[in-house]
């Protein structure tokens, strides 16, 4: 794969500080562990009250990208694989943790949960990445 420049300009949908129509999610780094915390909205509803599988799917891959990002690593998603357990509904408190799985010199995977407060698991990926470098 060619390089690929990988720029932030503050608009990323997901935590993007200049976007004020995207997610704005906060992340932090804890044993080898990316983690932020969701509050879904309205706006990012499906049925009635029920969050799209879209939002869920580009969370738990921020969160995979983000902990890649700390660790100096810069990748692109090359594939993502989502498994949803649990409708997650708006206004609910969720927190989304990211690990590395297997660190190769060019694909690297790795897995994200979606979990309640309960610490029911509402959504889990499995991701491929490729190094861009």
């Amino acid at each position: 794969m060619k390089h690929i420049p990988l720029c932030d300009d503050g608009f990323c949908f997901a935590c993007g500080k200049k976007n004020h129509r995207g997610l704005q999610l906060e992340f932090r780094t804890e044993n080898g562990r990316a983690i932020t915390e969701f509050i879904p909205h309205k706006v990012h509803q499906g049925f009635k009250d029920i969050v799209h599988g879209g939002i869920i799917t580009a969370v738990l891959d921020e969160t995979i990208m983000k902990l890649l990002l700390s660790q100096g690593i810069p990748a692109l998603t090359a594939e993502i694989a989502v498994r949803f357990r649990h409708p997650l509904f708006v206004g609910e408190k969720t927190t989304v943790e990211a690990e590395i799985q297997k660190m190769g010199s060019k694909l690297i995977e790795a897995s994200a949960l979606i979990k309640k407060q309960d610490n029911s698991v509402i959504a889990s990926a499995k991701a491929k990445l490729i190094r861009n470098a």
